[in-house]
């Protein structure tokens, strides 16, 4: 089971930057970027009409600060902006920001907090209910980055068994087991570790009897 990709609005006046970042939104899985708008009162406009998971909000604003906007939009915002000073990123975050990026920044450095942010996004997700353990976990996930995902240290056997899931294929940890040569309850401890991480999904499948089934995809 394939989820949509998560939608993102590139804010901005500065029209090259604001589709540099379009573009390099575009580029990763899992996400989709809308046409970028240079107004407060479009991006208004476009979260009103449109279902955005995540804004990329500049400050500065031909009719007003981004951070005043911030305020108002009832979605997960990346403020992204050349202002440096304590009081701005403060701010920021007081009033929401689930990050802060300085122009200029690297595409790596987007690319490595939108990742972050999807596994953040796998970890709360809105099928289940949640326990205090999972949103710590989400919210290191947040903010210590992507390094986890990326690190080359990774076990051998856990990235195969990264490597068998796909988003459209639900497995059982016994059918994970037989596609990497471990036995079933390595791989369940692999994929609980993997699901923990924001790195794979799992999802409870109820048949007609017995107790439900742990059914793992990737993302």
């Amino acid at each position: 089971m394939n989820d949509p990709d998560l939608v993102v609005l590139v804010v901005d006046d500065d029209f090259y930057v604001a589709d540099l970042h379009r573009r390099q939104v575009d580029e990763l899985a899992g996400f989709r970027a809308l046409a970028p708008v240079g107004t407060a009162a479009q991006a208004r406009r476009v979260v009103a009409e449109t279902a955005v998971d995540l804004v990329l909000l500049d400050v500065y604003l031909p009719d007003g600060s981004g951070l005043d906007l911030l305020r108002t939009l009832d979605t997960d915002v990346f403020v992204v902006s050349a202002a440096s000073d304590p009081a701005t990123v403060r701010s920021a975050l007081r009033r929401g920001a689930l990050a802060y990026l300085i122009k200029p920044f690297s595409a790596d450095l987007l690319a490595e907090r939108l990742r972050a942010y999807l596994r953040f996004r796998n970890v709360l997700d809105d099928r289940g209910t949640l326990d205090q353990e999972a949103v710590e976990r989400g919210l290191r996930i947040l903010h210590s980055g992507d390094s986890k995902a990326g690190s080359p240290s990774r076990a051998a056997t856990e990235r195969s068994v990264l490597d068998v899931l796909s988003p459209d294929v639900e497995l059982s940890a016994a059918e994970v087991a037989e596609r990497v040569g471990v036995s079933r309850a390595t791989a369940q401890r692999y994929l609980a570790t993997l699901s923990a991480e924001g790195l794979a999904r799992m999802r409870l499948h109820y048949g007609t009897t017995g107790r439900p089934e742990h059914r793992y995809s990737g993302v």
